[in-house]
């Protein structure tokens, strides 16, 4: 059964331990360009937004002991953590994805514009794919440019 894609990716999610070391060999050895860095309190990380010849990458660092990126970094090393797709009608395809059976985790509203919400591993072939709209859920929208900061 064919279906139209679910959205556009907009980044992919790489854990790291130290952002300044990972960006040594993303900008250094591979040519990406530095966009931004910012702070998630409410998921105790930060991160660090590249740009590989249109390619976003976002670098996800602990920030602190309470960060759950620990015990994903713990369990299976540095690595790509998830993908996060631009997913027009983000809500309605959520419900779409329940109904068909698949694990959907962590939704969260931000703002009217903005919705996010994950699909497991279990039920994604073992990636974890984040769906979602606007700011802050999107690195590519013109929002961050403003609130980011600049290295």
């Amino acid at each position: 059964m064919a279906c139209s894609p679910i959205g556009k990716l907009d980044h992919i999610g790489i854990a790291v331990r130290s952002i300044a070391e990972a960006r040594k060999f993303y900008e250094g050895i591979l040519g990406a360009r530095f966009m931004f860095t910012a702070d998630s309190p409410e998921r105790d990380l930060r991160f660090c937004v590249l740009d590989l010849n249109g390619l976003t990458i976002e670098l996800l660092e602990p920030a602190g002991q309470a960060s759950q990126l620990h015990q994903f970094l713990e369990k299976r090393g540095e690595g790509v953590h998830h993908l996060t797709f631009n997913t027009p009608d983000t809500k309605q395809q959520v419900e779409r994805l329940k109904r068909e059976g698949m694990r959907v985790v962590e939704e969260r509203e931000w703002s009217p514009t903005s919705y996010e919400a994950y699909i497991s591993p279990r039920s994604a072939h073992g990636v974890l794919l984040q769906l979602g709209s606007g700011y802050p859920t999107l690195n590519n929208v013109p929002e961050w440019t403003q609130a980011a900061k600049k290295d």
